[in-house]
């Protein structure tokens, strides 16, 4: 990855901000502090912050770390993640962000979540474990294909074993929920 200034701090802005206002809305949900028009509201901003995406990948590809820096990247992957109304656009943003991650201008565990929800939103089993469902019994983990190879799977895109994951989501949920930014890993019943 860059360390260099991005080429697009404006676009960097604009996703940023978006992403932000996302996640704590989101984080609000969590905490039932929304009515039904706000919540009407956070799908309508969630749908608007995929049409800025979708324009800026069919002007750029994916905005990774060289146009629009870690931050930037890391805020397309946020937006990309919560277009569940759009399960199409997200299985394009995903094949995107899977060139950006071969080229080297991308995480690819920002890919594998990305993965993990097209799959999940199209309504089929997730592959790497990071899309959890948030239920009265508590946390969940969604639909997985191939549950005794998850781990192995997950430690090709580096990502830590499904126990130690689930653990640490958790334990955030049960100690610390008022936290006001999104998970780690991301919640689908949440989005």
């Amino acid at each position: 990855m860059t360390t260099a200034a991005p080429q697009r701090p404006d676009l960097a802005r604009e996703l940023i901000a978006r992403a932000e206002a996302s996640a704590a809305h989101r984080a609000q949900h969590m905490r039932n502090q929304l009515d039904a028009i706000e919540l009407g509201q956070g799908r309508h901003a969630d749908h608007a912050n995929a049409k800025v995406l979708r324009r800026i990948l069919a002007d750029h590809d994916w905005p990774g770390h060289r146009l629009v820096g870690p931050d930037g990247a890391r805020a397309a992957w946020s937006i990309a993640l919560h277009s569940d109304d759009d399960p199409a656009f997200q299985r394009a943003a995903t094949t995107l962000l899977g060139r950006a991650v071969q080229a080297g201008d991308a995480l690819v565990q920002h890919w594998a979540h990305l993965h993990d929800r097209a799959l999940i939103t199209s309504g089929r089993d997730q592959e790497y474990g990071t899309q959890l469902l948030l239920s009265a019994d508590g946390i969940e983990l969604c639909p997985l294909s191939a549950p005794a190879s998850v781990d192995a799977r997950r430690a090709t895109v580096g990502l830590p074993p499904i126990a130690v994951a689930l653990q640490a989501v958790r334990r955030r949920y049960t100690l610390d929920s008022s936290a006001d930014e999104a998970p780690t890993v991301v919640l689908t019943g949440a989005a």
